[in-house]
């Protein structure tokens, strides 16, 4: 048990001892501060040895017995700045008050102008060197420039200011974060003479302005009232002349829909007499074709059927003709031939037409007896019996045969007895 303690207590040594260690050692740096390890010597970017490290915004150990830390605050501090007497060109006194925002800078090589001139100094001192630098340069500044340039150009002023302490600054270690000027005046009231003859000015150069701005106004009036009359004139001829336009535009549309409805109507008119037309063709064409079918065609088949008929009874006639012709001749070389007895063979010839003729005029005529009656002479029969056979031997015409052959094809001639017997006949 006494050497668990004894262990216990060497442990309980070493860690208050290694806290105390760390706690005296180890350094941990504020964003808004720097530390400064001196005592260990280093080159630095531009090749100068230094004896010291520097920390900003982390940690680290000090090395016991060898290095020493120094704390630096790199936050801003506001100065305000008055210059009395401070004579501008022209050799007027000028009262200049501003206000400026300085800090130590935390970069390097600055941080180590400021290492060198402000270590261990009190932040107070810092604040009075920087404010004195300033007042010397503002005095530098306003040499060059005159009550008028620095009163009315105040931004300038302030510029050429920060460009004239940013050098001296550095030198020291400082930034130069703003610096407004908030008045300038002098006790000889230079600047309200000025003021009040800028203000003569000013008010001299209002009213010219004004007048000119109400010459400018009345000839701006008067040059709109004359744009504004010219536009108006101008937007009545665009007016006119566009209803002109209109009523041309107007007059030709109706001119050509007057035309096109005409054209229109003639056209539809021609369509519907070309239809007439057409349907007219068409009708002529079947009536022609009606024609032909009903009339025409018939007309010319019973033409040529006419005319086969004509020319067949043409052919016929003509036959005829030359039959009657070659009979003719013949009956004239028979008559010729026959002497004084051709004269009773043509009556003969003829006697059946005769007969026939004869019986047509007589209606029902009962004939029982046919009766020859002779001359006297008793030589009748022998002579008609003769002459019947000459007559049939000469010309062919039986007349026995004719005889009986008219009684059997007239029946309107009727009787007992229609045999010619010539051998009955009285003597």
């Amino acid at each position: 048990m006494e050497i668990i303690a004894v262990l216990l207590g060497v442990f309980g040594l070493g860690t208050g001892a290694g806290l105390l260690v760390i706690r005296n050692y180890y350094h941990i740096c504020q964003p808004s501060e720097v530390l400064i390890f001196a005592g260990s010597r280093r080159p630095t970017a531009t090749g100068k040895t230094i004896g010291y490290r520097l920390v900003k915004g982390g940690s680290s150990i000090r090395l016991p017995m060898i290095e020493q830390v120094y704390q630096m605050d790199l936050t801003n501090m506001i100065i305000d700045l008055r210059v009395v007497n401070a004579y501008s060109k022209g050799g007027v006194p000028l009262i200049v008050t501003g206000v400026a925002n300085i800090k130590i800078a935390g970069e390097e090589p600055i941080i180590h102008n400021a290492i060198e001139r402000l270590l261990g100094k009190k932040r107070k001192e810092i604040e009075q060197l920087a404010k004195e630098t300033l007042e010397g340069n503002l005095r530098g500044v306003l040499a060059n420039l005159t009550p008028e340039q620095a009163n009315s150009d105040q931004i300038a002023f302030a510029k050429s200011l920060l460009e004239e302490a940013e050098q001296d600054l550095e030198k020291l270690g400082l930034v130069l974060d703003s610096l407004q000027i908030q008045n300038i005046s002098d006790e000889v009231r230079y600047l309200d003479s000025i003021g009040r003859k800028q203000k003569a000015e000013l008010q001299r150069d209002a009213r010219i302005a004004e007048a000119k701005a109400r010459k400018t106004s009345i000839i701006k009036a008067s040059e709109n009232q004359r744009l504004t009359a010219l536009r108006r004139i101008q937007k009545d001829l665009e007016i006119a002349k566009a209803d002109a336009e209109k009523r041309v535009r107007d007059t030709q549309t109706k001119r050509g829909a007057m035309i096109a409805e005409v054209e229109s109507v003639v056209m539809s008119d021609l369509a519907k007499v070309q239809a007439e037309v057409a349907v007219q063709n068409a009708r002529i064409k079947q009536v022609k074709q009606q024609l032909q079918a009903d009339v025409i065609a018939p007309a010319a088949a019973e033409c040529q059927q006419a005319i086969a008929k004509a020319r067949g009874e043409a052919a016929k006639i003509i036959e005829q003709g030359k039959a009657q012709a070659e009979g003719t001749k013949k009956l004239a070389a028979s008559w010729q031939g026959a002497g004084n007895n051709a004269k009773n063979i043509f009556l003969y010839q003829k006697l059946e037409l005769l007969l026939k003729l004869m019986v047509a005029s007589v209606p029902e005529v009962q004939v029982q007896t046919v009766t020859v009656v002779d001359g006297g002479d008793g030589n009748l029969v022998p002579k008609m019996t003769a002459f019947a056979e000459q007559l049939r031997q000469a010309t062919g015409v039986d007349l026995v045969q004719m005889a009986n052959r008219l009684a059997q094809t007239e029946p309107s001639v009727k009787g007992k007895d229609t045999n010619f017997d010539f051998k009955q006949l009285p003597s």
